[in-house]
């Protein structure tokens, strides 16, 4: 193992906290209709527990709007039950081939929450990337104990990975205010 290899380690897992950030900020509901809202919502057919998403296909035809539409119109009930039960608040209209449904304006104090769980993802992502810092400083302190590398060298690459961590403690920040400004856009 080289100080390279540690390093690329440590930013690929820090990009994909930074996905998952935005995975997670996607099913934050804005005012605005996003199929990402409901995709993962965990519907109960066939047997087994499923995503929303490997039932139905999802679209937002209009701003205020989501159209789910059933492979199979078996499901209908299990998704509309599905829907009622999720904290999205939202009450489904069945016409018998598609559901849809209607996204509120939100209010005031819903959109307080609403960045408050942004704040926590965003928290959440920050950890992430703090803990993968640890972990490679450990690599890196290991490294050295097996003679690998140098103090020196440890140094450098300790230098290089703060810079990387600061770089996508940056870019969680950047991206959660960006969605605190979609949220809080009346």
């Amino acid at each position: 193992m080289t100080v390279a290899t540690v390093l690329k380690d440590a930013e690929d897992r820090m990009s994909k906290s930074m996905d998952a950030l935005h995975h997670h900020l996607g099913a934050i509901r804005t005012g605005r209709a996003n199929p990402a809202m409901v995709e993962d919502l965990q519907v109960e057919a066939y047997g087994s527990v499923m995503p929303l998403n490997q039932l139905a296909s999802i679209s937002a035809p209009e701003a205020r709007m989501l159209v789910i539409q059933p492979w199979d119109k078996g499901s209908m009930k299990a998704i509309e039950k599905a829907i009622m039960i999720s904290e999205l608040g939202i009450t489904p209209n069945n016409d018998g081939v598609v559901i849809r449904l209607a996204i509120p304006m939100l209010t005031e104090e819903r959109r307080k929450q609403m960045v408050k769980q942004v704040h926590t993802h965003v928290e959440e992502s920050k950890v992430s990337v703090r803990n993968i810092r640890r972990d490679a400083i450990q690599q890196f302190k290991q490294l050295v104990t097996d003679k690998e590398i140098s103090e020196d060298e440890e140094k450098r690459a300790h230098d290089q990975l703060e810079t990387l961590t600061k770089k996508y403690v940056e870019m969680s920040e950047g991206i959660g205010k960006d969605k605190e400004a979609e949220v809080l856009e009346v």
